[in-house]
């Protein structure tokens, strides 16, 4: 296979595998309402589920993953990880009580944290910086697919057949994938490392607190994580609990639901995704304060765009609000990771990834939708079955914090850049 070819077959292979590492979170805001009248579950259980049971385990466990991801064989990470998170999917589906599906959880999270990081690490490997935009969005794309898979074939796989096999159906193909990941995927540091002095001082891995200094130094890359961990409070929160307010609200069922969250988030995000890398790869190419400055934008009309789909007076608005913004929003996936990658040097990539995962996990999927779930139990009171419309609408203005961070970091990303060309 030429290396163009093989380039692409990597985008292909890391952009599948991320779609079935995000799915099984999709689905399962899919099925709140199912899991909530088995098991008698309230919605703060609902929220801790969904949020901070998971978001504790994949937060923690990408730091040691990521440390290895720096120094070893990225292909095998990936491979293993798939295989475990493959199987505690197919235990959710197992479980019997909301202890059980709990620890399932866990266990998924353990798997699913380590993907990233060595991904994202992997890819600039492969791709300069004129090219990552782009190849960052392709790759990115695995996250429509993710909500094709993870809200079309699962709504229909719940409303025929249930929830348990939902979840046994969508574990299964990540154990062929992680075989495809080991055979087929090659980790080029086997290629690059001799034994002369220069070889090993570039990949002696620096101790993580040096790590954290070195980045928190970087006055980008604090606003970018910054960014990272208030946008997914808000956006975790809205997006676990998205699926609910439909059924709720509008008296959907999960199939018909899921139809229209796959086009939307699946076919309306790929788009988006697409666009967004395509379009700063041509116009602004080695110009990252210039895509900072566009996404900053991006992010306040998404969340302007966002409060009206609560608001909506019918079911038709409010899918078409939501598709005009998630379409927006999903712009912005490209040129922001693939700025961190560029940011960073390539011995502190994935452990870069894997630090902003984990405050935006512990920060938002953590604590996002435990948030919704409280404020709808508190909301109950007066609301009454309208009570998880407006704890939504209450996360919609945290859009503009959002925005402002992504306006700073625009602000110092060419001298932080420029600093790290010079070594210093």
């Amino acid at each position: 296979m030429s290396a163009a070819l093989y380039k692409n077959y990597l985008l292909g292979v890391l952009m599948v595998i991320l779609a079935f590492n995000y799915v099984d979170r999709l689905a399962l805001g899919l099925v709140l309402q199912d899991i909530k009248r088995e098991f008698h579950a309230s919605d703060t259980q609902l929220g801790l589920l969904s949020g901070l049971a998971f978001a504790l385990f994949y937060s923690v466990m990408g730091i040691p993953i990521a440390r290895w991801a720096d120094r070893g064989n990225r292909v095998k990470i990936i491979s293993l990880t798939a295989a475990l998170w493959s199987v505690m999917v197919v235990l959710c589906g197992r479980a019997g009580s909301f202890f059980q599906l709990l620890l399932a959880r866990v266990g998924a999270a353990v798997g699913e944290a380590g993907f990233m990081p060595p991904a994202n690490s992997l890819i600039p490997d492969y791709f300069e910086r004129a090219e990552r935009p782009r190849a960052v969005a392709i790759y990115m794309l695995g996250g429509a697919l993710s909500n094709i898979i993870g809200y079309f074939i699962a709504g229909w796989l719940n409303q025929l057949y249930g929830w348990h096999t939902m979840f046994v159906l969508l574990g299964l193909p990540g154990l062929a994938l992680a075989l495809i990941a080991a055979l087929t995927l090659r980790e080029p540091r086997a290629r690059k490392r001799t034994v002369s002095i220069a070889a090993r001082a570039c990949t002696a891995q620096p101790r993580l607190n040096e790590v954290c200094v070195t980045l928190w130094a970087c006055a980008t890359f604090r606003h970018l994580l910054l960014f990272f961990s208030v946008v997914s409070f808000f956006g975790y929160g809205i997006a676990q609990w998205l699926p609910a307010f439909f059924l709720r609200s509008f008296g959907l069922k999960s199939g018909e639901l899921g139809t229209w969250l796959a086009v939307i988030y699946g076919i309306g995000g790929a788009a988006g995704m697409y666009l967004g890398g395509a379009l700063a790869s041509r116009y602004a190419a080695h110009n990252e304060r210039v895509q900072l400055k566009v996404m900053s934008i991006v992010m306040a009309c998404y969340g302007a765009i966002s409060a009206f789909v609560y608001l909506a007076p019918n079911v038709y608005v409010a899918f078409g609000l939501l598709g005009i913004g998630y379409m927006t929003f999903a712009t912005a996936y490209g040129p922001l990771f693939a700025t961190v990658q560029t940011l960073v040097p390539e011995h502190m990539r994935a452990i870069s990834i894997a630090l902003i995962y984990l405050f935006a996990n512990l920060i938002g999927l953590g604590l996002g939708p435990l948030l919704v779930g409280a404020l709808s139990d508190a909301f109950r009171h007066f609301l009454g079955d309208e009570s998880l419309r407006y704890a939504l609408l209450t996360l919609c203005p945290g859009y503009a914090w959002v925005a402002w961070h992504l306006l700073r970091a625009s602000q110092s990303v060419e001298r932080d850049l420029a600093a790290l060309a010079n070594g210093s």
